[in-house]
C-alpha cells in the first residue's frame, strides 16, 4: 500500500489530492446507490486503483443506463458541436428520404437557425397523408416567420384544427406570425394566450417584446419583472435557457 502512496507522491500533491477527493464521491455514491461496502474498503485502500476499477465497473455503465445522464451527455456533445446532430440527421436523409426523416433534419436545420433549408424540407414532406400533419404544420410556419413570410405562415397554421391548433407550439408561432403580419390587435391576444399556455419563459418574453415593440413600454417592464421573479425561481438545468428569453425580452423593452 505505501509503494501505491508513494506512485501517486510521485506526480505531486495536486494528483494525490484529485485521486482522493475522487475516491470519496465514488464512495459516497457506493452508499447511495446501496451498493456493496466492501468497495469503499478497496477505493480507499487501493487509490487509485480501486476507484478507477469502480468507475469503469460499476459508475460508468450505470450513468449511461440514467435517461437524465444520457441527455446531460447529448446536451453536452451538442454544446461542444452544434452540427453533430444535423449531420446525422442529414446521413439519415440522404440515405433514406423518408418523411421523418426530412422531419428530423428539418428540425436539426431550424436548430442551427437554416431557416430556408428548414421550410424547403418541412414543406417537401407535407404531402399526401402528411399534407395537414401538425408538427410539419407548426414548424413550417416557425420557419417562415423567421424568414418575415408572416402572410404565408398564417396561411399554412390554417391546415390546424382543433386541439391542434391550441397546442402551445402553435399558439405562439401563431402570435408570431399576426405580429409580423401586422395585426397587431389579434397578436396581443395570442400572446397573451400563448404566454400562459407555453412551458418555459419564451411565451411571456415574446409577450414582453411585442408589448414594448408598439409602445406599451409599461406594461412590459410588468412583465419583465415576473420574468425576472420566474427565471430566479428556476431550476438549475432550466437556468441558461430561463436567462436567455429574460435577456431577450429585457433587451426589447430597453430599445
Amino acid at each position: 500500500m505505501s509503494a501505491l502512496f508513494g506512485m501517486l507522491a510521485g506526480f505531486g500533491p495536486v494528483a494525490v489530492g484529485v485521486s482522493t477527493l475522487a475516491a470519496i464521491l465514488l464512495c459516497i455514491h457506493v452508499v447511495r446507490s446501496k451498493r456493496e461496502l466492501y468497495w469503499i474498503w478497496l477505493m480507499l485502500v487501493f487509490q487509485p486503483f480501486g476507484a478507477i476499477v469502480y468507475f469503469f465497473a460499476v459508475f460508468l455503465p450505470e450513468l449511461s443506463r440514467d435517461p437524465k445522464a444520457r441527455r446531460m451527455g447529448e446536451a453536452a456533445r451538442d454544446a461542444i458541436d452544434p452540427g453533430r446532430a444535423y449531420r446525422a440527421a442529414k446521413a439519415a436523409y440522404d440515405d433514406t428520404p423518408s418523411v421523418q426523416n426530412g422531419l428530423k433534419l428539418g428540425e436539426a436545420a431550424a436548430d442551427l437557425g437554416r431557416w430556408d433549408e428548414a421550410e424547403t424540407l418541412f414543406a417537401a414532406a407535407m404531402q399526401g397523408m402528411y399534407a395537414d400533419d401538425a408538427t410539419l404544420v407548426v414548424g413550417r410556419a416557425r420557419a417562415l416567420v423567421e424568414l418575415g413570410r408572416a402572410p404565408e405562415a398564417l396561411e399554412v397554421l390554417t391546415r390546424l384544427q382543433g386541439d391542434e391548433a391550441r397546442a402551445p407550439r402553435a399558439l405562439l408561432v401563431n402570435a408570431r406570425a399576426l405580429h409580423g403580419a401586422g395585426r397587431h390587435a389579434e397578436a396581443e391576444r395570442a400572446y397573451r394566450d400563448a404566454a400562459a399556455r407555453t412551458p418555459g419563459l419564451e411565451g411571456v418574453a415574446r409577450h414582453a417584446a411585442f408589448l414594448a415593440e408598439i409602445g406599451r413600454k409599461d406594461e412590459a417592464r410588468e412583465l419583465l419583472a415576473d420574468l425576472d421573479k420566474r427565471a430566479a425561481k428556476a431550476r438549475a438545468h432550466f437556468r441558461k435557457e430561463a436567462k436567455v428569453w429574460r435577456d431577450f425580452a429585457a433587451a426589447k423593452v430597453a430599445a
